[in-house]
């Protein structure tokens, strides 16, 4: 069980630490999903869209701007995931013109076996936290990752960084 500790460290030295922490849990979770990658022959954009997918099918567009691709590369890659078993494509229902995605039994198994323990491990972790605790963190969290986002919308957008 990972025991978590309450810090008595002066502000300045936490703050330090928390920036640390979040490169190296950045690093961490790359490398991997790096590893999963090399495990099991996919290239980044491949276990995005997989990952994309988790939650329920999506529009193939949906997928274009997730992971940054063009419509035609997109294609290639669906083609590429469809070929080895892990996604399907149907038409919607709502609107025959559009192309829905969806993640196969395959790819929940896949997943499952590479994330679920990870997952199953972070929620003992988030256990241990109170509601009064759990509430800073998702403040954190969601700054974090707004902040993430406006500035990755900066750099695609070709401003100064």
């Amino acid at each position: 069980m990972i025991e978590i500790k309450s810090s008595s460290l002066p502000r300045d030295e936490m703050v330090d630490e928390l920036a640390r922490g979040v490169m190296r849990w950045q690093d961490e979770t790359q490398a991997y999903d790096e590893a999963v990658g090399e495990r099991m022959g996919l290239n980044a954009a491949e276990r995005r869209c997989l990952g994309f997918l988790h939650h329920g099918q999506q529009p193939a567009g949906a997928i274009a701007a997730a992971t940054g691709l063009t419509p035609a590369a997109v294609t290639a890659l669906v083609d590429r995931l469809e070929a080895r078993g892990l996604l399907t494509r149907k038409r919607s229902v709502e609107d025959r013109r559009k192309v829905m995605i969806e993640g196969t039994a395959k790819a929940q198994e896949m997943a499952q076996r590479y994330y679920g323990t990870i997952a199953r491990d972070g929620q003992v972790i988030i256990e241990q936290f109170d509601d009064r605790e759990l509430e800073t963190i998702l403040r954190f969290l969601r700054a974090a990752l707004d902040l993430q986002r406006r500035h990755l919308d900066r750099l695609k957008a070709g401003e100064k960084v």
